[in-house]
C-alpha cells in the first residue's frame, strides 16, 4: 500500500514522539534547546546569516583521520521552529558548504535533541536533499549519524527512492561518540555538553553495553627519531641544529618538484593506511619514498598532518588573539597587521612558518592549473597554522585564522620581505 506524503509525516510524528519519550526514560530528554554555545561570542552581527550562525547548529572543525575537513551538525542547537527560518537554515549550510566543497570533507550529524517543536517539515528536508546536488555529494566522503533513532529509519525509508546506493555506502550510523575515535580526530570535534550527557546516560542504560572508554595511559617518551607530535624545539635538538623539520623538508621538496601543477592540490584526502605507514616510517627514522605511493596527495597530506600534530600550533597559542583580530582590523592595515605579528614569533616558528609559506605562495602562482588559489590553500591550512589554546575554533572563529592564512600566502613578499634570519632556509 503506497502512503500519501501526510501519511509519512505523521508517521516520521510518532515515531519522533516515541523517540522523545525514550529519551526521557533514560533521563535525556532535552526541554530546551541548548544553550548558545560561547563561540558564538565571535561571530560578526553583521554576518549574512547571522541570525542562523549565532545558534551555532553547524561548525567546522579541522581534519579527520583522512586529512578531510569536517562539518558537524548538532540538532540540540536548533531552536523551536517559529523561532528559526528553515528556509535560511538550508541557504545558511549551502553557504557553509560552498567554502569546503572542492575538497574531500565529512559530515557530523548528531541527531539527539531532534524534537517535534523544532524538527523542519519531511517537504523542507526533500527539498533540501534536492538542492544539495553532485556539487556537494561528490567530494563528500562519510557522514556519521550519531546516535540514531527510530525516526532516522522512516526518513531512510522516505528518503530511499531518492537516496543513490553510492550515497548510502557514505553514511555511517554511530551508537556511542566513542566509535568516533576509529574515524575523526575526536578531540577536534565540537560536541555540545548535552550530546556528552546523552551518551553517557545511553551507556549507563545499555546492559551488556560497550564498556566505558579506558583511561588514556600517559604517553610514552618520544622515540629520538620521532618527528610527528613532538615539540620544534625537540625536532631541532634531534636533527644536529635544522629549523626545518625533516618531514616539511621531505614533503615540500617532492610537492614542489613533482606536484605544483596538480588540480586540488591539499583538497584530496589519501588512503588513511598510508598516511599511517609514511608517518611510522619518519618516526622511525627510515628513509620515505613518495614515488613508492604512487599519489601525489600523499605527502600533500602529510605535510597538513605534521603541522595540526604539533602540540602547539607554529602560530602559537601566544598569537592567537591577535591573528584572531585580524577581521576587526581596517582592509588597508590587514597586511602591516600580519607583518608586525609574525615578525613577534621565536625565531624558529618565524623561519618555518616562511618556508613554508614561500612554499604555499609558489603552489597559489601555479593556481590556473591547480585551482589553488590563496583563499583556497587558506581553508586547507588555517586551521593547521592556528587553534586556541582551549577548545576547537568554531564557524565564527575560522574566518579570521583563514583570512589572516590569505594574507600570508597572496602578500608573502610583504610580510616576510624584512626579516631574514642567519638561520633562514627557503625552498
Amino acid at each position: 500500500m503506497m502512503l500519501s506524503g501526510i501519511d509519512l509525516e505523521q508517521l516520521a510524528e510518532i515515531e519522533l514522539q516515541k523517540d522523545e519519550e525514550e529519551q526521557k526514560s533514560v533521563g535525556g530528554s532535552l526541554s530546551t534547546p541548548a544553550s548558545v554555545p560561547r563561540e558564538a561570542s565571535y561571530l560578526d552581527i553583521n554576518h549574512p546569516y547571522y541570525d542562523v550562525a549565532r545558534h551555532g547548529i553547524i561548525q567546522v572543525t579541522g581534519d579527520d583521520n583522512y586529512g578531510r575537513k569536517l562539518v558537524v551538525f548538532s540538532c540540540c542547537r536548533m531552536p523551536p521552529s517559529h523561532q528559526l527560518n528553515h528556509q535560511k537554515l538550508l541557504e545558511y549550510l549551502k553557504y557553509t558548504l560552498d567554502q569546503y566543497v572542492e575538497s574531500d570533507y565529512t559530515v557530523v550529524y548528531f541527531h539527539f535533541g531532534l524534537r517535534s517543536i523544532n524538527k523542519p517539515s519531511l517537504k523542507w528536508l526533500q527539498r533540501a536533499y534536492k538542492e544539495f546536488d553532485r556539487k556537494y555529494k561528490k567530494n563528500l566522503k562519510a557522514l556519521y549519524v550519531v546516535h540514531p533513532t527510530n525516526f532516522i529509519k522512516i526518513l531512510w525509508n522516505i528518503f530511499k527512492p531518492l537516496i543513490s546506493h553510492k550515497f548510502g555506502k557514505k553514511v555511517t550510523y554511530v551508537n556511542y561518540l566513542s566509535e568516533l575515535r576509529d574515524h575523526l580526530n575526536y578531540d577536534q570535534l565540537v560536541i555540545p555538553p548535552e550530546v556528552i550527557r546523552h551518551d553517557d546516560k545511553l551507556r549507563a542504560t545499555q546492559k551488556g553495553g560497550p564498556p566505558l572508554p579506558a583511561k588514556t595511559p600517559p604517553p610514552r617518551p618520544p622515540l629520538p627519531t620521532q618527528q610527528f607530535g613532538v615539540t620544534l624545539q625537540y625536532l631541532k635538538d634531534k636533527n644536529q641544529g635544522a629549523l626545518i623539520p625533516p618531514v616539511v623538508k621531505g614533503t615540500v621538496s617532492y610537492l614542489k618538484l613533482k606536484g605544483l601543477q596538480t588540480e586540488g592540490l591539499f583538497r584530496r584526502s589519501a588512503r588513511v593506511q598510508a598516511i599511517k605507514e609514511i608517518q611510522k616510517l619518519y618516526n622511525l627514522g627510515k628513509p620515505v619514498n613518495y614515488d613508492d605511493c604512487d599519489d601525489i596527495h600523499v605527502p600533500a597530506v602529510i605535510l597538513k598532518t605534521f603541522l595540526r600534530e604539533l602540540p602547539e600550533p607554529l602560530l602559537t597559542y601566544d598569537l592567537y588573539e591577535q591573528v584572531h583580530s585580524i577581521a576587526s582590523v581596517e582592509s588597508s592595515l590587514r597586511v602591516s597587521h600580519c607583518k608586525k605579528t609574525v615578525e613577534s614569533l621565536p625565531e624558529h616558528n618565524y623561519v618555518l612558518l616562511k618556508y613554508l609559506t614561500c612554499f604555499l605562495h609558489m603552489v597559489s602562482q601555479e593556481s590556473i592549473h591547480n585551482k589553488m588559489t590563496p583563499f583556497n590553500l587558506a581553508c586547507v591550512f588555517g586551521l593547521n597554522l592556528i587553534w586556541p589554546p582551549r577548545g576547537t575554533a568554531s564557524l565564527g572563529a575560522l574566518m579570521p585564522l583563514n583570512m589572516f592564512t590569505e594574507l600570508l600566502i597572496e602578500h608573502y613578499n610583504k610580510i616576510f620581505g624584512s626579516r631574514a634570519p642567519p638561520s633562514e632556509v627557503l625552498p
